[in-house]
């Protein structure tokens, strides 16, 4: 990766289903890095053609848009390359490599279009400088757009991993629930959950896990909405990478969002405008995940996959 780096700093550009991502980073002593830029553009890149394997024309251009900014941004911290990585939307989609091809043309930005199971791997290692792993294995879930991760690790090893297409995007294209959703819509999106994680159902006991730690957009939404209330325990976190959350609160939250319509999601303190039809889906998965398994801690990351790929670059740099 030594083509991404200039001084020391690198950039990455994670191309999601929902968010084009951009992280700016500078490596430090000690194999660690002083994040100096992490920037979120929403892009919702598989709306409207997730099902269908394809990114629209209209999609398309909203990932231009996003990573033209991304680009200028780049250029102002004196940066002339960035690595981009493509994820589900792109990987599943029929013409996802010509748009790729597009990007580069466009931006010279070379997008490696990553594997469900390389996108894990990349999560896991940057799960692993947001929280302080030990050798009990913990189970790692990062929830996007397109699919769903699960890794089974410990601060040494990877011991499973696997990537489910159980994004929330592709599960609102799928299920258009109501506002608010139904509960026989809720069984039904738990009866889906319960059928695809046929694996994780095996894996799970096999090592005692207890903790799950949550990575990316819907996890971080969670953690900004407990830590929008002044009153809560929540509210003096602040550039933490890591944040424990307490089983009660987090179902007390689940319960307020599952009541919710859209109109008032999106006056939520702390909702980003582009979670706010997809937070209420995410929700449901992370509650079905810590009842189905017996969850008895909950911890949300700030750092996953562009993290992941920042810690290899110090790591062969």
């Amino acid at each position: 990766m030594d083509q991404i780096c200039r001084m020391m700093r690198a950039a990455i550009i994670d191309m999601g289903t929902n968010t084009f991502n951009l992280l700016i980073a500078e490596s430090q002593e000690g194999g660690t890095f002083n994040v100096l830029l992490d920037r979120k553009l929403p892009v919702r890149l598989g709306a409207g053609g997730i099902t269908q394997k394809i990114i629209t024309p209209e999609a398309m251009d909203r990932g231009f848009r996003a990573l033209e900014e991304h680009a200028a941004t780049i250029k102002e911290f004196g940066l002339t390359h960035a690595k981009a990585f493509g994820t589900s939307a792109i990987r599943s989609a029929r013409n996802g490599k010509a748009f790729a091809d597009q990007v580069f043309q466009r931006f010279g930005f070379d997008v490696e279009i990553i594997s469900g199971k390389r996108e894990a791997e990349l999560i896991y290692k940057g799960v692993k400088h947001a929280v302080q792993l030990t050798e009990q294995p913990v189970l790692i879930l990062d929830i996007g757009g397109g699919s769903n991760e699960f890794i089974i690790g410990d601060r040494e090893n990877i011991f499973w991993k696997k990537s489910y297409k159980l994004g929330v995007a592709r599960l609102l294209e799928e299920m258009h629930p109501s506002d608010p959703i139904t509960p026989e819509e809720i069984t039904k999106a738990e009866n889906l959950f319960r059928m695809s994680l046929r694996e994780l159902y095996k894996m799970v006991p096999m090592y005692a896990i207890d903790t799950l730690i949550g990575a990316s957009g819907s996890f971080e939404t969670f953690s900004a909405l407990l830590r929008s209330d002044p009153g809560s325990r929540y509210a003096t976190f602040g550039g933490e990478a890591s944040m424990e959350i307490s089983l009660p609160d987090y179902f007390r939250l689940y319960e307020q969002l599952l009541r919710s319509t859209a109109e008032e999601r999106s006056r939520m303190p702390g909702m980003e405008p582009i979670r706010v039809d997809y937070i209420v889906l995410a929700s449901v998965f992370v509650s079905f995940v810590l009842r189905e398994f017996s969850i008895k801690k909950l911890i949300q990351s700030n750092y996953a996959l562009k993290e992941g790929v920042m810690a290899e670059w110090m790591e062969q740099s």
